[in-house]
């Protein structure tokens, strides 16, 4: 096979590269399983329990390797991981999802793609880090392409209210996936980063579960339309299983940094396929934004 031949640099650029364009097809995904014709649309909380259901399997077995012959977690380290579990695949997940019933896949993606420059934000008010010059420059850039993007889709829409709460929600998933991320550092650091996605993904499979149990009949998750289980199926193996595992072994050959400066491909290629496959508008002043955001995430990833 060709890529036994491949140096760890270009394996892991490659590996990059299908990451992210995983992660980029998961809010193409949403809003295909929301324009399923049906009586009522599925509800966000469906849609997620049906990707964590799938995803599920994948998780118990890689949790239950990855724990084999490691150290059992203490009562600090459970409660630390549920927190974690809550914020990021659940808690930032659901909000993710209302949202992009809002709003289109183009703009999600960027909002959402705001979260490295939220978790500097994060380290300087809560972590005592101090803002660098170009971490300001970054925070700069991606705020504007964001309003102009934005703007694009409030004169486009022509549902200004709609724009607005997706764009809340997608905002606040955003932050919650940055205090995640933020958090998470030192729990990688003890259990390895295998081992802490699985046992997180797992909180948050519970999570969503529960709140399905509490606002949803059994019905909703057993009766939804064909359709409706292949993109939730499609999106936990494509757009949550493998990429998060890929993106795992990129960094580990070509770093974090470039890692996350690769990724940044994620929204170019949303907004191209939403362009393509649910014939949301393209313009100059959409990619411009794009390649605002894109260039203050490059900014403040680089060493």
């Amino acid at each position: 096979m060709p890529w036994k031949n491949w140096s760890a640099e270009s394996l892991g650029v490659a590996l990059a590269i299908l990451a992210a364009f995983g992660f980029s097809f998961k809010a193409i995904f949403v809003k295909l399983a929301y324009a399923v014709p049906q009586a009522v649309p599925v509800e966000a909380i469906t849609l997620l329990a049906l990707r964590m259901s799938f995803a599920l399997p994948f998780f118990a077995v890689i949790a239950v390797h990855a724990s084999r012959a490691a150290p059992s977690l203490s009562r600090r380290d459970w409660l630390t991981l549920i927190a974690l579990g809550l914020l990021g695949y659940y808690g930032a997940s659901i909000l993710d999802f209302i949202g992009l019933s809002y709003i289109s896949a183009g703009l999600e993606r960027l909002i959402l793609f705001t979260y490295p420059t939220l978790t500097v934000m994060i380290g300087v008010l809560f972590m005592g880090k101090a803002l660098q010059h170009r971490e300001i420059g970054a925070l700069l850039l991606s705020y504007a392409g964001i309003g102009l993007v934005f703007f694009h889709d409030l004169e486009f829409s022509g549902e200004a209210r709609s724009v607005v709460i997706g764009s809340l929600f997608i905002f606040a998933s955003s932050l919650a996936y940055a205090f995640y991320l933020a958090g998470s550092g030192s729990m990688i650091q003890r259990l390895g980063s295998v081992r802490f996605t699985a046992l997180a993904m797992l909180v948050s499979v519970l999570a969503t579960e529960l709140h399905l149990l509490v606002t949803q009949p059994l019905s909703a998750l057993l009766l939804q339309p064909l359709p409706i289980y292949a993109y939730a199926a499609a999106m936990a193996l494509f757009s949550t299983v493998l990429p998060v595992f890929l993106q795992s072994a990129a960094i580990r050959r070509i770093g974090a940094s470039k890692s996350v400066m690769i990724g940044t491909l994620g929204p170019m290629l949303t907004i191209v396929f939403a362009w393509l496959l649910l014939d949301e508008p393209l313009s100059l002043v959409q990619l411009a934004g794009a390649g605002l955001v894109l260039a203050g995430v490059w900014l403040v990833s680089r060493r």
